[in-house]
């Protein structure tokens, strides 16, 4: 079986996997709208894309007053923690239409109990990140962690002083996933493919986990196939969990659409930074689209292959397969990259991501600036005319539509069927061929998600 690379073709987004219905009925167009009611002592409504930019602001202008935020998702109202009770700060907050809270912990003091967790209690199987709306550190220890190692980490929560921390145990075991998805494939290891970006040198190329590109330097679209990309820059562990990936073919054509299954796609416009209390949907070969909430921020992860920092927590589940996968919102802001997490999409968990506006700054890559307006042409689940918009209607798990365009029995493409598997669902151009299938522009992605557990 032949794979040839793609030329002058769009690659759209990795995705793939069958999507399922209650995530994909969330997602409709035009939802969260922000509004106004002009007084300024009055919350305002926010959409969730929105925040991260107002508490960035007023994180500035209060100082040492700030001690993080929060999306109030049923209300859709920013709040703002602070310490002290100083009327001043609290008519700063709601002049930018924001709600104060007052809490007990500082930022400095809970960055203080963060470095004491690192230094004391950095054994893998553990993680923590700060939850705002509690105003604690919450630590979760999985499944490995037990005898002296559970005492350790049980003694130093402990002695971060009362309302400071939380301890829980987490049935499932915190790792990577690199072994499954429908997506790419590099060495022995298959990974989903992120989002599609372009490189500092102005060049096609994708975003996927750290700890794919740090396991093989090439990756193809096919089980077995020739390589069409090449692993530029790598970083796990360390500070982040990403890799910038470039498609060897210079001409390739990037499109920035995530497909959720069932035909559909949603078009992602920027990458925005995360809000604790966001809603986020998480999109990978393996499992498909799932949805779930943003729980905490600057996540540090204790994986066995060593400790990764500034991850974003979620309870969006994830399996094998999924690593390096899509995390977005609602209305096409992309938030993050699989990295890893504990448990999976039966008894759930908690899984971490790579903030992609922190992948992209390090590796000096632009999302969007590709050919945003791709998939006019082409017939399937990339077509950015599509605007983002999913029939809530729609089952993407419905078997007749088959939401996974590719025949898992078949890596990437199922050359016996042309494009794709005939029971598939015609997510990509039945005109196509089988080696054609991953970048034809449709929403199939060069190369789906492999159905690996790359969280």
């Amino acid at each position: 079986m032949s794979h040839k690379r793609i030329p002058k073709r769009k690659a759209a987004i990795a995705v793939g996997g069958v999507a399922a219905l209650g995530a994909a009925a969330l997602l409709l167009p035009n939802a969260n709208a922000s509004q106004s009611n002009g007084d300024a002592a009055t919350p305002r409504t926010f959409k969730s894309n929105d925040v991260s930019d107002v508490a960035s602001m007023l994180a500035s202008q209060l100082g040492d007053a700030f001690a993080g935020s929060y999306y109030d998702a049923a209300n859709k109202q920013l709040v703002i923690n602070v310490v002290g009770n100083n009327s001043n700060v609290v008519n700063q907050i709601e002049r930018a239409g924001a709600v104060a809270h007052q809490v007990q912990n500082s930022t400095a003091e809970l960055t203080a109990a963060a470095k004491t967790l690192k230094s004391d209690a950095s054994i893998p199987g553990t993680s923590w990140s700060v939850d705002p709306k509690t105003n604690e550190i919450r630590v979760t220890a999985d499944s490995t962690v037990t005898g002296a190692k559970w005492n350790t980490v049980e003694s130093t929560v402990k002695n971060l002083g009362s309302g400071v921390a939380t301890l829980s145990k987490s049935a499932g075991t915190l790792k990577t996933f690199v072994d499954g998805g429908d997506a790419i494939f590099g060495g022995n290891a298959r990974c989903s493919l992120g989002f599609n970006v372009t490189a500092g040198d102005g060049t096609p190329a994708f975003l996927t986990a750290g700890h794919c590109g740090v396991a093989a330097a090439q990756w193809s679209d096919a089980q077995g196939g020739q390589p069409i990309a090449t692993v530029d820059q790598a970083t796990f562990p360390g500070n982040g969990d990403f890799s910038l990936v470039k498609y060897d073919d210079p001409a390739t054509q990037t499109n920035s659409a995530v497909n959720v299954g069932n035909g559909q796609s949603v078009q992602i416009n920027q990458a925005v930074e995360a809000a604790v209390g966001q809603q986020v949907f998480r999109m990978g070969s393996t499992t498909g689209l799932h949805d779930g909430n943003v729980t905490g921020l600057n996540a540090t992860v204790n994986y066995p292959e060593g400790t990764v920092t500034g991850l974003i927590q979620t309870d969006v589940c994830a399996e094998a397969g999924d690593s390096g996968g899509s995390l977005f919102t609602q209305d096409g802001g992309a938030v993050g990259l699989t990295s890893g997490g504990s448990g999976d999409c039966t008894a759930g968990g908690e899984t971490f991501f790579q903030p992609v506006t922190t992948a992209l700054a390090a590796t000096g890559a632009t999302l969007g600036a590709g050919d945003a307006g791709a998939g006019a042409g082409d017939a399937g689940a990339g077509d950015a005319g599509a605007g983002g918009a999913v029939d809530p209607s729609a089952s993407a798990a419905d078997p007749g539509a088959g939401g996974d365009a590719v025949d898992p029995s078949a890596g990437a493409v199922d050359p016996s069927a042309g494009a794709v598997d005939p029971g598939a669902g015609g997510a990509v151009d039945p005109s196509a061929t089988a080696s054609d299938a991953a970048g034809a522009g449709t929403g199939q992605n060069a190369g789906h998600h492999t159905r690996r557990k790359h969280h």
